[in-house]
């Protein structure tokens, strides 16, 4: 299979003139406006969801049993058949229209209901209502985020959505105003993202909404609204609980844009570009640039329209001043009320590639396009794209531009630590760049669409994609999750997310779901199955579908489907170690072979591997003597700290360890690569004790702390970086003369220990081995060193040692410029500057100087703590801590303290002068 492409949507209010040098001047009034709703919000949730209003979506089953903690890996079951009682009023039939764009059987569309509009009489969606009580927020919110953390046995919410209070009822609200101008424009409501069951009401007037928290969707405003004063917005949102096997945030949690554009204009997610590329040779190709642009005439009367097409490169994500290509200008009419696609290609000259780093750059080019009409550009669209080729190969694996690519991925949910559901570029940022030093190319978006700015980020960092969108079908994984809208809504949400992102370069491969139930039901299963393939290769038939089976053997049904195998945990085997015999649940051999032999021309990969689990800086005794083994109470974990021990060897039960499954992989070279579960620690799903708020599957913590396995993982996949890495830390005042065991992470072949200046033998990595193992060690205090060699020469070196009492607090930034965000590291020292590894210390933050400057969240890494994240005062956690602050604009000063009891405090002027900058 072959695949060549893309870029993404953008459109722009600014005339572009320093880029489109041969056209007039454009009339900025009448070209499409975006304008970001951020500010001006008030915001009110119910108490408690019993004392609702009425206004719901549609009827749900009573929640009779939640179980939270259910094994990850346990089948789904049926759905419940449901009747709303006569004294309901479902809003479904109003909602359901909206969809309509994106059902491709026009018989199968939805017919608005005639009448009055549902709740144009309740008091939120009224103009007179006074909101002045209400909070006020800034969007993107998520409003579980602050918490309080519901810590008792029996709460609401348990662990497995991350003890936060993310359910309930909520309404926002904001005034828009519009022009005597905007009379002759069409006005849009864009939402990106909005936790969940979302309905809108503009001037009282229920105007549609999107069930699917995870999508992104747009609503018509034009017929409700008035130009001779305030319009008011009402936004109403119903997150339910027992809805999701992860934290799922609440409310308008993505931005929201107001959308006006001229009546003939670019359709929604209307432009496709296939750039295809031939003899691509040191980054460059002559690449077919091939267009489709859908125009939508909004207007009662027929239009004609011209459309023209620049295309331009792209330098640090700006135009350059020199138009590489011009498209062939294409005429048409555009009926009224109706749409058109135009087609056009040119030839784009010895192109640059967009390509994964870090072996190729990830070069991008933009498509300015226009509408023209009598001679007057109407409207005007940027589209960014990247020109690759991409080769799924059964035997030789995934090419990129003619050079083989292994994929070394992990999986991401989309949570953002302390800052919650609510999407911040800066926070995502760090997260990919952390991956990218841990030696990740490639990302699974685990199990939902993404915020789109962070397929942007992904494109120009240069990650590898696989944009997955569903967790379950119809068969349900938690009471009340999508496959109560599965039936409804599956059609609408897969060609919307495909339409949003199909321009990405970075998106590779569409999974279409994820562990889903219908791996146990046969031919039923294969039959939803291919609907969504179809629906998936209609829309784009360049990429490859997959969808992530844990069950699915190579004989059943639904295992033929998709283009990609792709497979979690079996291609490793699960529950099959001797360790893991005792346990229950799906015991499975290893599958890569069996899945070889019955589809030997369809690439392979392991979509969700690992499992593993580990709580940073925490080291508990005896260690298991395999490389791989299920964690339990007195065996890698602890009960009552409810921590696991960061020797790294202990799994989620259906789970391997790092070790096993990198040796797995390499036995298996027809295996195009992997991702692991998971890359970073995310709220929610905290296995082994769903008494804490986060998992402990990631190989960096929470508050984005490299973990011991995070060097594991580094050391395989980053084999020409000196570097090594020793476990654990060396302060066991109480373990004098114990066994503690020693290991070291090393890309290179060998390593030699020393305590104290003694060795403890020069051990050699032997094959399908990630880790060198002193395990016969005895603690005394003092200095170990590693020396690691490769091929015979000294390779890399570490130290660490028995430190001092905590002394002094110091702070690191990740950032040497100002920041759309600052995010501080705490660190417990000696007198010596020594990290303290086992410091777990109260700290409190002050800010002064800027009047502005915000405290965003403060986090630890730890799964069990409780302490709200917007606070201003933790504990560390094993040494450290962290402080994500939004820095003021501009060149105004802030001044940072950071306190402890009996510490040295550490202070930090931002923007920071040299001397101030720390190193990592």
């Amino acid at each position: 299979m072959r695949v060549m492409f893309n870029g993404f949507i953008l459109l722009l209010v600014c005339s572009l003139a320093c880029c489109v040098s041969d056209t007039t001047p454009p009339t900025p009034a009448l070209l499409t406006e975006r304008m970001l709703l951020d500010q001006q919000w008030r915001f009110f949730k119910y108490a408690d969801a019993s004392q609702a209003d009425a206004l719901i979506y549609d009827v749900r089953p009573p929640l009779l049993d939640d179980e939270d903690g259910k094994a990850a890996d346990a089948e789904p079951d049926a759905k419940v058949a449901l009747t709303a009682r006569p004294d309901q009023q479902i809003l479904k039939p109003w909602i359901l229209p909206g969809a309509n764009p994106f059902i491709a059987d026009p018989t199968a569309r939805h017919q608005r209901p005639a009448g009055p509009s549902p709740g144009q009489s309740f008091p939120f969606v009224q103009s007179s209502f006074d909101d002045s009580q209400w909070q006020q927020v800034r969007l993107p919110h998520d409003w579980a985020i602050s918490g309080p953390f519901l810590t008792c046995d029996d709460a609401a919410v348990g662990g497995g959505m991350g003890r936060l209070p993310s359910p309930g009822v909520a309404w926002y609200r904001r005034q828009l105003e519009f022009s005597a101008a905007d009379a002759d424009r069409q006005l849009y409501l864009e939402v990106e993202g909005a936790m969940s069951y979302a309905m809108v009401w503009l001037n009282g007037q229920l105007v549609g909404g999107w069930p699917y928290g995870y999508a992104s969707w747009r609503l018509d405003l034009t017929p409700y609204v008035r130009f001779d004063g305030p319009n008011q917005l009402a936004i109403r949102l119903d997150n339910p609980p027992a809805s999701s096997r992860w934290y799922p945030g609440g409310g308008l949690y993505r931005p929201v844009w107001l959308v006006k554009t001229p009546k003939l204009s670019f359709s929604q997610w209307g432009q496709t570009i296939t750039a295809t590329p031939h003899q691509a040779r040191n980054g460059r190709a002559d690449s077919n640039i091939q267009l489709q642009t859908r125009l939508s005439n909004q207007s009662t009367t027929p239009q004609q329209a011209e459309l023209r097409v620049h295309i331009y490169a792209l330098e640090q994500g700006q135009p350059g001043s020199e138009v590489l290509a011009r498209l062939p200008l294409t005429k048409t009419q555009v009926p009224a009320g109706g749409e058109i696609t135009l087609s056009s290609a040119v030839l784009l000259k010895q192109a640059k590639l967009w390509g994964p780093r870090p072996s190729q750059q990830p070069n991008m080019y933009l498509a300015v396009s226009e509408i023209w009409q009598n001679n007057q550009l109407v409207d005007r669209q940027q589209q960014r794209f990247g020109i690759r080729d991409l080769q799924f190969d059964a035997t030789a694996g995934l090419k990129v531009n003619g050079e083989k690519i292994y994929l070394q991925g992990a999986n991401q949910h989309h949570d953002l630590g302390a800052l919650g559901a609510a999407f911040h570029p800066a926070a995502a940022r760090r997260q990919l760049l952390l991956l990218r030093e841990m030696g990740v190319n490639a990302i699974r978006l685990a199990h939902n669409p993404p915020a789109p700015a962070l397929l942007d980020l992904t494109d120009e960092l240069g990650f590898l994609v696989i944009n997955e969108i569903f967790d379950a079908w119809q068969r349900k994984k938690t009471p009340l999750d999508f496959h109560l809208i599965f039936d409804d809504w599956s059609e609408a949400d897969l060609r919307a997310l495909i339409r949003r992102d199909r321009h990405h370069p970075s998106v590779i491969a569409w999974s279409v779901g994820n562990e889903v139930g219908e791996q146990y039901t046969g031919e039923a299963g294969a039959v939803v199955a291919r609907r969504l393939h179809k629906i998936a290769k209609s829309e784009d038939p360049s990429r490859p579908t997959a969808a992530a089976f844990n069950y699915a053997k190579p004989d059943m049904p639904i295992s033929a489907v998709m283009d990609l195998v792709s497979l979690n945990y079996q291609g490793e085997g699960i529950r099959n170690a001797p360790a893991y015999q005792h346990l229950a649940g799906i015991r499975t051999s290893p599958q890569y072979p069996a899945f070889r032999r019955a589809f030997p021309h369809k690439l392979m990969l392991s979509s969700e591997n690992a499992a593993a689990v580990s709580s940073r800086g925490e080291y508990l005794f005896p260690l298991a003597a395999g490389n791989s083994a299920p964690v339990a109470d007195g065996a890698g974990g602890d009960p009552h700290s409810q921590q696991v021990s960061s020797y790294e060897i202990y799994t989620a039960p259906f789970g391997s360890s790092a070790d096993k499954v990198l040796a797995s992989l390499a036995a298996h070279p027809e295996v195009a690569g992997g991702f692991i579960w998971s890359g970073w620690d995310y709220l929610g799903e905290p296995t082994p004790y769903y008494g804490a708020r986060s998992s402990y599957f990631g190989a960096i913590d929470l508050a984005g702390f490299k973990k011991d396995r995070f060097y594991l993982y580094q050391a395989a996949w980053r084999p020409d970086l000196p570097m090594v890495h020793i476990l654990p830390h060396w302060n066991w005042p109480d373990r004098l003369g114990h066994i503690t065991p020693v290991h070291v992470f090393t890309s290179g072949d060998a390593a030699e220990l020393f305590i104290n200046g003694i060795s403890q033998g020069l051990k050699q990595k032997k094959p399908g081995e990630y880790r060198i193992r002193w395990d016969q060690v005895r603690y005394e205090p003092g200095r170990l060193k590693v020396v690691a060699y490769k091929n015979g020469q000294v390779w890399a070196e570490q130290q660490i040692g028995t430190t001092g009492a905590p002394c002094r607090l110091a702070l690191q930034t990740e950032q040497p410029e100002p920041a759309a965000l600052l995010f501080i590291t705490i660190r417990v020292e000696d007198c010596a500057g020594q990290l303290v590894p086992t410091a777990k210390l109260p700290f409190q933050i002050k800010l002064a100087g800027a009047t502005d400057v915000e405290l965003l969240a403060t986090d630890n890494g730890d799964p069990t703590d409780f302490t709200p994240f917007p606070a201003n005062a933790r504990k560390t956690f094993n040494g450290l801590g962290l402080a994500i602050v939004r820095p003021t604009a501009g060149s105004a000063v802030t001044h940072i303290t950071v306190s402890s009891p009996g510490l040295i405090p550490a202070q930090l002027t931002w923007p920071a002068s040299p001397a101030q900058q720390h190193p990592d």
